[in-house]
């Protein structure tokens, strides 16, 4: 299966680099995108940074590339994943501005009714958020908060992170075993 995954800006870039590493691992081709602020907020949160990204994905696009193959609707895959979607972005896809590589590939992906998930990372959220995300929702989006889950008794951040890495790739269509609600 093939996979557009986007980093953003948002805090959470470790669930990002976490999805592209367990597709990879699946075997799934990744193509994957960043933005100027994912990059540094990257930077900021791990001992990751974007050489890593080009190396273990599949195809690596920067968010200004917009005649990139994945902003056609051509251009076939198996669905798209945000990971973290920064409000901004969130926003941007929800009233239609595809300004860059990350919004018009989403734009692409809901007009061709393929699968796309957006995991913001944003709290507290005010009405304007809210009413952006029910956008997406409508428009056929999976609205993914990037929310801690702790029925599966997690011991370490990387456990956490796992977690919600599984619930991702299930909503993307992909068969995992995680520890679920009994």
């Amino acid at each position: 299966m093939r996979f557009v995954v986007a980093l953003t800006g948002a805090s959470g870039q470790i669930v990002g680099i976490r999805l592209i590493e367990k597709l990879v691992e699946k075997g799934h081709e990744v193509i994957a995108i960043a933005t100027r602020a994912a990059k540094i907020t990257m930077k900021l949160e791990t001992n990751f940074d974007e050489g890593y990204i080009r190396e273990i994905a599949t195809k690596f696009y920067d968010e200004d590339e917009i005649y990139a193959p994945i902003a056609s609707g051509s251009f076939k895959h198996d669905g798209m994943a945000i990971v973290p979607c920064s409000m901004k972005t969130a926003s941007s896809i929800a009233y239609g501005i595809a300004s860059n590589l990350v919004t018009r590939s989403a734009d692409v992906t809901l007009k061709e009714k393929r699968k796309l998930l957006v995991a913001f990372r944003e709290a507290p959220l005010h009405f304007a958020h809210l009413e952006a995300l029910l956008r997406l929702s409508n428009l056929g989006a999976i609205v993914f908060p990037l929310v801690l889950s702790f029925y599966s008794k997690p011991k370490t951040i990387e456990d956490i992170v796992d977690f919600t890495v599984a619930r991702i790739m299930e909503q993307l269509g992909i068969d995992v075993d995680y520890k679920r609600w009994e």
